[in-house]
């Protein structure tokens, strides 16, 4: 409670100065609160543009080392790694997903192998990127299964971990596949494994660029309201975290992340977890635009990355990962 008034009482003494706003500063950013999304192509040196995504790249497994050095050099503790993969391995079933030769596989291996443990890899679990549908999980007559798609997500997993995954991010939405999955784990020696739970996850239209990115927007069939949660509830994430902190999760993903400040903040008020944000594809879009046409400037993006640890974020996935620490100089 403030006890004083004006002009006794001056606000504006604290903010005078650089040292003083430093000072008393609430929250505070640095290159460990983020993890730098890669995205990942067949063929040989190959760095290909985004169209949809300025400045995002797919990289061929050859060139990772480029990005992981720069990455290591600026200090981000984590990468997670996303497959573009080619339409004509694609099926209903996302079998690729279960290759042990695909893209995410031989990227893990290959930074592994390289640099061991001194950065942490992050790879997704869900089968959007392998359908020929576009959807997260198993389809029939326009509904993703739930049981039998876990089956599914479960092998994954394992598959992943068996590679040296160190975190497991599944984000495809079925209910109790986080349970089915630590309990898979910790049964094939991987208890040390840890799941970054895609908890709350909204069906959004911020995630168009992404699609594009990891190939999976065109081919889409209708939408994935049916398993991804309705962005006009709050209180569902709550449930949804408990149920996932009791299955056995160890940090919790809210994505998108700006319009779903007073999410992060209601699950970090609730539940004394780690919580982590997702600057989705489509709000870097919006920003990156902006500031190529002069209609802001680019301390918007520390602007938004700073909401996203006051609302109480441990960390933040963001494509702008391997350009902040320069901006934060």
């Amino acid at each position: 409670m403030i006890t004083g008034n004006y002009p006794n009482l001056r606000l504006r003494r604290s903010r005078k100065n650089d040292w003083s706003r430093r000072l008393i500063q609430e929250n505070s950013l640095s290159s460990s609160d983020f993890i730098l999304p890669i995205f990942l192509i067949d063929g040989k040196n190959i760095r290909q543009p985004i169209k949809t995504m300025h400045d995002v790249f797919r990289y061929t497994i050859d060139k990772l080392g480029f990005v992981i050095d720069k990455a290591i050099k600026n200090k981000i503790p984590m990468v997670a790694l996303f497959p573009y993969t080619k339409k004509s391995i694609k099926n209903e079933l996302g079998s690729e997903a279960l290759n042990y030769d695909n893209l995410v596989c031989r990227g893990i291996q290959y930074i592994k192998k390289r640099y061991k443990n001194e950065i942490g890899i992050m790879c997704d679990v869900a089968l959007d990127p392998y359908t020929s549908h576009g959807h997260d999980g198993l389809l029939k007559s326009n509904y993703v299964l739930n049981d039998e798609t876990v089956d599914v997500l479960v092998n994954q997993s394992l598959l992943q971990a068996q590679m040296g995954c160190d975190v497991i991010a599944p984000s495809d939405m079925m209910d109790g596949r986080i349970g089915k999955i630590r309990k898979a784990l910790d049964k094939n020696d991987h208890q040390m494994v840890q799941i970054l739970s895609y908890a709350v996850k909204y069906s959004s239209s911020f995630y168009g660029p992404f699609r594009d990115a990891v190939g999976s927007k065109k081919l889409l069939k209708g939408n994935k309201k049916n398993y991804q949660m309705d962005f006009r509830n709050s209180d569902e994430s709550l449930r949804e975290v408990s149920l996932d902190i009791k299955e056995g999760a160890d940090m919790i993903m809210v994505k998108p992340g700006m319009p779903y400040l007073d999410i992060i903040k209601l699950i970090k008020d609730n539940f004394k977890i780690p919580v982590l944000a997702y600057q989705v594809s489509g709000e870097y879009t919006l920003l990156s635009n902006a500031i190529r046409k002069g209609d802001i400037d680019d301390g918007a993006i520390i602007e938004s990355l700073m909401s996203f640890k006051r609302a109480g974020a441990n960390a933040i996935v963001t494509y702008y990962a391997d350009r902040v620490s320069s901006l934060l100089k």
